[in-house]
């Protein structure tokens, strides 16, 4: 399915350094295994992880929050160029019904001295709310990374 996104203002840029190699990263980021245990905010509890990492592909996860319900997130990758960079459309489902406008997620991985830059660029938000929500949920999402790949 090819989904055409509308440009908006509303984007976030998140940097992060990770003590690891660039594959191993990569691999973390691919792999439903790997990623069912660190692919969510530190306060809700990942659930399901289901990938197929290819052009076209589809994922879907998903998670308990705080509340105690659960909600889907869910996309398709757009590019697969390993070990350097993942994109995928990116929209959450609620447990009330409602569904979040679809985004894109662009995931670069670069080596560095002490292992890998993360950057990941989230952008397509209809607004500046749901823009700093992400922001939280995947500065939060990434601190759990980092745990997970350097206990």
């Amino acid at each position: 399915m090819n989904v055409l996104l509308k440009p908006t203002r509303h984007e976030l840029t998140i940097t992060r350094d990770i003590r690891a190699p660039r594959e191993r990263v990569f691999a973390a980021w691919i792999d439903p295994a790997q990623a069912s245990l660190w692919w969510a905010p530190q306060d809700c509890t990942p659930l399901t992880c289901e990938m197929d990492v290819r052009v076209g592909g589809i994922w879907r996860r998903t998670m308990r929050v705080p509340d105690g319900t659960v909600i889907t997130k869910h996309g398709v990758y757009r590019e697969v160029t390993k070990p350097g960079v993942l994109s995928f459309t990116y929209t959450t489902e609620y447990a009330d019904g409602t569904v979040d406008p679809i985004t894109l997620v662009t995931v670069t991985l670069t080596e560095i001295a002490s292992g890998t830059r993360v950057t990941l660029h989230h952008v397509n938000f209809e607004t500046q709310s749901s823009c700093d929500g992400h922001r939280g949920g995947w500065t939060s999402a990434l601190e759990r990374f980092a745990k997970f790949i350097d206990p």
